[in-house]
C-alpha cells in the first residue's frame, strides 16, 4: 500500500465525550507515516463531544455537525460525502475498534484487489443484548444471500472511494453496509480485528432497535431479489391465491350441479375472497413494475454498476 494515498477516516459520534481525544491519539499512532484525514460527524450530541473535538485543534481533524439527530446511517453518509480520500475507513467512536488494525487491512485490500474489507471482532466485549440479534441477522444474511461474512455488525471497514461513494444509506442500513456493498457488485473480504470494552459513555443499542434492524433487513432482501422484477413476487402470490380460489369455486360449482345448496357456505366466501386477493396482488405487481421502470428511466439510471474500466495502451 502506497503511503502517499489519502485515507479518510469517517467516525460518527453521539455523546462520546471522553472518547474522541483518546481515539484521535490512537489513530495518530496506528497510522503513523500515512496521509489521512479524520472526519468526526457529530449527530447532535447533548454532551461536550463537539467542544472536545474543537479543543483538539488537530490539523487532520474535520468536524461535521448535523442539525439534529439523524441516526448513524445518515451520519456515516454525511462523512462519506465529505471524504476526499482514495480509501474511506469507517469506525465507531467508542474506542472499541483499534486503529492499529488498519495498516494490515489496507494491505489486504490492495494486494487482493478488493473493493471493501471488514473486520471480524475477536473476543467481542459486548453483552448478550447486543450479540444475540447480531448473530441472528448474520445467520439470516448468510442463508438468504450467499454472502458469507462472519460479522456484519463490525464497524471497522475500509472501502475504495468509488465503492463508498456509491452507497445509499438510510434507516438502520449502516448495520448492513457489507450486504449493500455486495449487492452493488463489490468484491469483499474480511479479517480478524481486535475489540475492546467501552471505557466511557454508554451503548446506544437496545432491544428496541432490533425491530428496525429486522425491517431494514427484509427491505434489503426484497431489493436484492425483486427490485428489478417485482411482478415475480406479487404476481406469483396473486396467481397462487387466485388459483386456490378458482379450485374452491370449481368444487362448489360441481356440488351445486349435483343438487347441493352452496349458498351461505364459508367456503364460498373464502373462494371469492381468494380470487379477489389474487387479482389485487397481481395488479399491485404490475403497478410496482411500472414504478420501477419510471425510477430507472426518468433519472437515466442503469440497472447495473461498473466496478472499474481498465484500458491497455501501448
Amino acid at each position: 500500500m502506497s503511503k502517499t494515498s489519502l485515507l479518510s477516516i469517517v467516525i460518527p459520534v453521539y455523546n462520546e465525550e471522553g472518547n474522541v481525544t483518546l481515539l484521535t491519539e490512537n489513530i495518530d499512532r496506528g497510522l503513523e507515516g500515512y496521509q489521512y484525514e479524520i472526519i468526526y460527524i457529530d449527530d447532535c450530541s447533548t454532551d461536550n463531544t463537539r467542544k472536545e473535538i474543537k479543543e483538539l485543534k488537530h490539523p487532520k481533524v474535520i468536524l461535521v455537525e448535523l442539525r439534529k439527530n439523524y441516526g448513524q446511517s445518515s451520519a456515516i453518509a454525511a462523512g462519506i460525502d465529505t471524504a476526499k480520500g482514495d480509501y474511506i475507513i469507517t469506525m465507531d467512536g467508542d474506542l472499541q475498534n483499534d486503529p492499529s488494525d488498519l495498516p494490515a487491512m489496507l494491505d489486504k485490500l490492495i494486494e487482493e484487489d478488493l473493493d471493501m474489507i471488514t473486520g471480524i471482532r475477536q473476543k467481542r466485549k459486548d453483552n448478550f443484548v447486543r450479540t444475540l440479534p447480531s448473530k441472528i441477522a448474520n445467520f439470516i444474511i448468510r442463508k438468504t444471500t450467499g454472502l458469507h461474512i462472519t460479522d456484519h455488525g463490525c464497524a471497522i471497514k475500509i472501502f475504495t472511494a468509488e465503492t463508498a461513494k456509491g452507497l445509499k444509506l438510510y434507516g438502520e442500513m449502516h448495520r448492513f453496509i457489507s450486504l449493500v456493498t455486495f449487492m452493488n457488485g463489490a468484491r469483499i473480504s474480511e479479517m480478524p480485528v481486535k475489540h475492546h470494552a467501552r471505557q466511557f459513555g454508554v451503548s446506544k443499542y437496545g432491544l428496541g432497535r432490533t425491530f428496525k434492524v429486522i425491517n431494514d433487513l427484509l427491505l434489503i432482501l426484497f431489493q436484492r431479489k425483486y427490485l428489478q422484477k417485482p411482478i415475480y413476487l406479487f404476481g406469483n402470490i396473486g396467481l397462487t391465491f387466485a388459483g386456490i380460489g378458482m379450485l374452491i369455486n370449481i368444487y362448489l360449482l360441481v356440488i351445486k350441479l349435483l343438487g347441493e345448496d352452496i349458498w351461505g357456505r364459508p367456503l364460498l366466501i373464502l373462494g371469492v375472497l381468494m380470487v379477489v386477493m389474487g387479482i389485487q396482488f397481481f395488479t399491485v405487481g404490475i403497478i410496482i413494475d411500472l414504478l420501477m421502470k419510471t425510477y430507472y428511466e426518468s433519472q437515466d439510471k442503469r440497472p447495473y454498476n461498473l466496478r472499474k474500466v481498465t484500458t491497455f495502451e501501448n
